[in-house]
């Protein structure tokens, strides 16, 4: 890779790290809801006007968008207001990548390798940890829903591969219009007019802030540079850097927030991240041991 693909792409995973952050920060004065609506809707106005919608079938569309940004973000916006610490949020919604190969084999005959597998339980372990040490039960839900995120996020990675080749761009900002009216909907039903009128009439620069991060470098400009870069190198060169979201969530949270980074989050980071690599370099280590077997 060219030295600033290499750049773009850890300013890339630094922002989505760093995001979970923002969220944080962002439902300190936003309900959940409403703040993932707001962010969806900034991202796809005006851009839908100048970019035409993707060349793929509308219902894959929708399904994509209701998947990758209405369902996904909900859950993960809401988990996180029930308690969920940033950095952990970070680190848990990663499981999508093995509820990607559990659903590749379900839906499209996918079928995962044994070294998969294996980083699944090893994944499923540290998450085991950071359920044990979750001490409240709207925490736990927190983590339920994060779990629940990332399935969504699975999902809408399936459906990706349906699409076949599509504009990012386009595919970002008509995939957040899909988003905003769902969205909408439940804040109005869930949240309430009363606390949407109060909660937009009450917000500063730092609101504005988090939901314009979360619309502009986090959404378009990460998901844009980061398909720019899946379309340049191989899938296997890139999507390690992937592995680094996380630890740049957790370094954020803890430098930001000034969440402890206690033994047992480290351990439950380490598997987690350990399950996710063997994931990654399953095929790798496949052949390496066979070279060395002879």
């Amino acid at each position: 890779m060219r030295p600033r693909h290499v750049l773009l792409a850890l300013l890339v995973v630094t922002i989505w790290g760093f995001n979970f952050v923002v969220i944080e920060i962002g439902l300190q004065g936003l309900p959940p809801l409403l703040f993932t609506s707001l962010r969806f809707f900034f991202a796809a106005v005006p851009l839908v006007f100048f970019v035409p919608r993707p060349t793929t079938d509308w219902r894959l569309l929708v399904g994509w968008g209701l998947a990758q940004f209405a369902v996904q973000f909900a859950l993960l916006f809401v988990g996180m207001k029930l308690g969920m610490p940033a950095g952990l949020s970070s680190l848990v919604i990663q499981l999508q990548a093995f509820f990607t190969i559990g659903l590749a084999w379900w839906l499209l005959g996918e079928h995962a390798r044994p070294m998969q597998l294996l980083g699944a339980g090893i994944a499923l372990a540290g998450m085991g940890i950071v359920a044990w040490h979750l001490d409240t039960p709207g925490t736990l839900i927190g983590l339920l829903l994060v779990i629940g995120a990332g399935m969504s996020w699975a999902t809408a990675n399936i459906l990706t591969k349906r699409m076949g080749a599509v504009e990012p761009l386009a595919l970002a900002a008509w995939g957040s219009l899909v988003a905003v009216p769902p969205l909408l909907t439940l804040s109005l039903l869930m949240e309430g007019p009363a606390t949407i009128i109060a909660a937009l009439r009450g917000m500063n620069l730092e609101s504005w802030g988090t939901v314009l991060f979360q619309s502009y470098p986090n959404t378009l400009l990460g998901f844009g540079v980061w398909s720019m870069l899946m379309r340049r190198y191989p899938a296997a060169q890139i999507a390690p850097f992937s592995l680094l979201v996380p630890v740049a969530g957790m370094l954020s949270a803890a430098l930001v927030l000034h969440e402890a980074l206690e033994p047992w989050k480290i351990v439950a980071g380490l598997l987690v991240l350990g399950g996710l690599a063997l994931n990654q370099f399953a095929g790798r280590l496949r052949v390496w041991l066979r070279r060395a077997a002879g």
